[in-house]
């Protein structure tokens, strides 16, 4: 068996919803931010679906957290 340090894979254990430890926190509070800015708009599930995919799928994210666990 190897030693932990040989591992190809470490698996860090993060609270659930813990914006402070775990990163794509920020993403998902981004994007409801955004909802909410946009709920105007919203008028059926689709429209709701549209501005989450183009929050989250189209932006480049850059908190300084992202980067606490290193590049993936």
């Amino acid at each position: 068996m190897q030693e932990e340090y040989d591992w190809k894979v470490t698996c860090l254990r993060f609270a659930p919803n813990d914006p402070t430890q775990n990163q794509i926190e920020d993403i998902w509070l981004q994007a409801k931010k955004w909802i909410r800015e946009c709920y105007h708009m919203c008028k059926t599930f689709a429209a709701v679906k549209y501005i989450f995919k183009l929050v989250t799928h189209y932006q480049i994210f850059d908190f300084a957290k992202l980067h606490s666990d290193g590049n993936f």
